[in-house]
């Protein structure tokens, strides 16, 4: 299969120490708004995500809750479920690492990379972090600390097994650098280049000895694989991979590999380096997001500004949630929030643009019926200047194609809030033409014209509709049946053919219904 017919696109596997945060909803938010659109345009899609359930840090969070490890991630697991579940994600896979088919699979890669001479038997001396379960350098910290954890690592020396990272410094540099690995945006793609050529890439540890938590090694017991390694092996078992090197599936390589800026480094060395030595194709782009700021400070208990998943959906609802946080920040950037943001913009946005754009028209529509007026036949698209004057020279299709492509190329780039962007710009401008050409007069007066200024605003909001499918799933149901058509069939529709000016039949009843965003009071 070409990959313009197919779309994959991952997340990290979450690691289940903790309820999920804003930070692991908001790249999970993200992939289903690629996932869907890619779904819209027709490709044969897989969105995967799923929980990193390894290691000694688990192990120390079950023994404190009183309970084993699988106990544990298990609850975790369940929370992580809920949450996607109630934001509507679709993700086509959700992979744990504890699964026995990824253990199989992991073992058996692993084994080959023994085999072939990646892994030797070894020692290793230097600082451990826990709570990274990662092994750091002095350049890694910041006062003698992990700048991510604010702990001490501890002084390590073990027999382990290790990986042969080093053999593959040369290969990937001259891969990132020339961009058939892809590292978006750029900025983070100049960190990973400055890291390769100031730090270099040196053999790690892949496995620790006494630590039972994890995955054992095929051909050595007392140890497990170290908990990255084994991770990182879930983009491929989680779409059926098996462990054989030979037999890759169809939808291998990923397109899209997102993540937050802190698990960057290990997955622009490590991974790749795994993948080259399995002779396995690298992902195809990773796309790094910002972290989010309250009030430009870390979110953090102690502080008290911690923003949950849950407490946004049932403040906003669920596509006010998913519109607030893709619109939070240029995706690529840090973006700085907090409940007085959101509330302006979930007013602002929605209550009085999307919202209120949807009411006042579809209200029109209904009016305009009751006066007997009716929407004239629109069988024939005026692309022609005879049907052009037939419709009075105000037919509504004007830059309807360049946003369109604009919001494509935008979706594709992964430039999401930008893809937002188009959408809202096109409620403006259909709030301004609804406020010049007043139809509410019109109808008053009996005017003629008033079914060809209402079909324009019906026909541009069919528009913004499937726009916002990805985005707002359930508003964008509601507005497609408030214009009376089928949902179903809308969306299944081939997009191309479905995106041109002129679809929406004369005989459409509106159907007015509840306000889609009810204003917040703010005060």
């Amino acid at each position: 299969m070409s990959s313009k017919n197919k779309f994959y696109v991952v997340t990290p596997i979450y690691y289940a120490n903790a309820d999920p945060h804003i930070g692991s909803t908001y790249t999970t938010l993200a992939a289903d708004v690629l996932a869907r659109f890619h779904r819209m345009v027709g490709d044969k899609t897989f969105f995967l995500t799923g929980t990193d359930e390894h290691g000694a840090k688990i192990a120390e969070y079950a023994k404190r809750a009183g309970k084993s490890p699988q106990e544990f991630t298990d609850e975790l697991v369940a929370k992580f479920e809920l949450v996607w579940d109630n934001l509507a994600i679709t993700n086509d896979g959700f992979i744990r690492t504890t699964d026995k088919r990824h253990i199989k699979a992991s073992q058996k890669a692993l084994q080959h990379l023994y085999d072939k001479g990646f892994i030797y038997k070894g020692e290793y001396k230097g600082l451990y972090c826990v709570g990274c379960e990662q092994y750091k350098t002095e350049k890694d910290l910041v006062d003698g600390k992990c700048p991510d954890h604010g702990t001490e690592p501890e002084e390590m020396k073990e027999d382990c097994y290790m990986f042969k990272l080093s053999a593959f410094q040369d290969e990937l540099l001259k891969k990132i650098e020339g961009d058939e690995f892809k590292i978006r945006p750029k900025t983070r793609k100049n960190e990973v280049l400055s890291f390769y050529k100031n730090n270099g890439l040196a053999d790690i540890a892949c496995s620790r000895k006494n630590i039972k938590w994890g995955i054992e090694l095929p051909w050595d017991r007392e140890h497990t694989a170290y908990v990255w390694m084994e991770a990182f092996l879930n983009y491929l078992t989680g779409i059926g991979w098996t462990g054989d090197p030979k037999k890759v599936p169809e939808m291998w390589p990923a397109d899209v590999q997102l993540m937050a800026k802190d698990i960057l480094r290990v997955h622009a060395s490590i991974w790749p380096a795994m993948l080259l030595a399995l002779e396995i194709p690298l992902p195809k782009k990773y796309f790094v997001h910002g972290y989010f700021l309250v009030d430009g400070q870390k979110m953090s208990k102690s502080i008290g500004n911690v923003i949950a998943p849950g407490d946004l959906v049932q403040k906003y609802g669920v596509d006010g949630t998913r519109y607030l946080l893709m619109s939070a920040a240029t995706f690529g950037r840090d973006g700085d929030i907090s409940w007085e943001k959101f509330n302006e913009k979930f007013n602002a946005d929605l209550a009085n643009g999307i919202g209120n754009l949807v009411a006042r028209s579809i209200t029109l529509a209904d009016k305009m019926r009751l006066a007997g007026l009716s929407i004239p036949v629109c069988v024939e698209r005026p692309d022609t200047e005879e049907k052009l004057k037939k419709w009075g020279g105000r037919i509504l299709n004007k830059d309807i194609n360049k946003n369109w492509k604009d919001y494509k190329n935008h979706m594709k780039n992964i430039e999401i809030d930008k893809a937002l962007e188009v959408v809202m710009n096109e409620q403006k401008y259909l709030d301004g033409y609804i406020t010049e050409h007043q139809p509410w007069v019109m109808i008053k007066e009996g005017n003629k014209d008033t079914g060809i200024i209402m079909y324009n605003i019906l026909e541009r909001l069919r528009h913004v509709a499937l726009m916002l499918f990805p985005f707002m799933p359930e508003v964008s149901e509601k507005i497609i049946t408030r214009l009376g058509l089928d949902f179903h069939e809308e969306i299944s529709k081939n997009l191309e053919d479905n995106i041109k000016f002129g679809l929406l039949k004369s005989d459409t009843k509106a159907q007015p219904g509840d306000s889609l965003f009810p204003r917040l009071d703010t005060i």
